[in-house]
């Protein structure tokens, strides 16, 4: 489901207030914190390990560098180099860190933006 980005909410975090669209997702991939990380890990029910932590890195440094989202092949490529596994076994290990999808979990605890084209599933 679509979210509207022009409904939004302050969230009040430890290092200080971030605003959210409606589905959670910051509006500003600027006002990230691992604090933010957290807060998302924790509503979805996961704690985070350090290869989720590296997965968030890499995706925090594409977007820096490209500035959009980094598409899951990438971070499935960036997987499969991290951990020495093929490109199935870079699926099912993502599966495993974001067990309910790359853009409501992954993209989210990164703080991107909700992409427009894909599905939050």
């Amino acid at each position: 489901m679509r979210t509207r980005p022009d409904i939004i909410s302050q969230l009040d975090l430890p290092n200080g207030p971030v605003t959210v669209d409606e589905a959670g997702y910051l509006t500003d991939p600027d006002q990230w914190s691992e604090a933010f990380a957290e807060w998302v890990a924790n509503q979805e029910g996961l704690t985070l390990s350090d290869l989720h932590w590296r997965v968030i890195g890499f995706m925090r440094d594409y977007h820096e560098e490209h500035g959009i989202a980094a598409d899951a092949r990438f971070v499935l490529a960036f997987l499969a180099r991290e951990c020495g596994v093929d490109k199935a076994g870079a699926k099912q290990l993502l599966f495993e860190l974001f067990p309910y999808g790359y853009v409501k979990q992954a993209c989210k605890m990164a703080g991107m933006r909700q992409p427009r084209a894909w599905s939050t599933g």
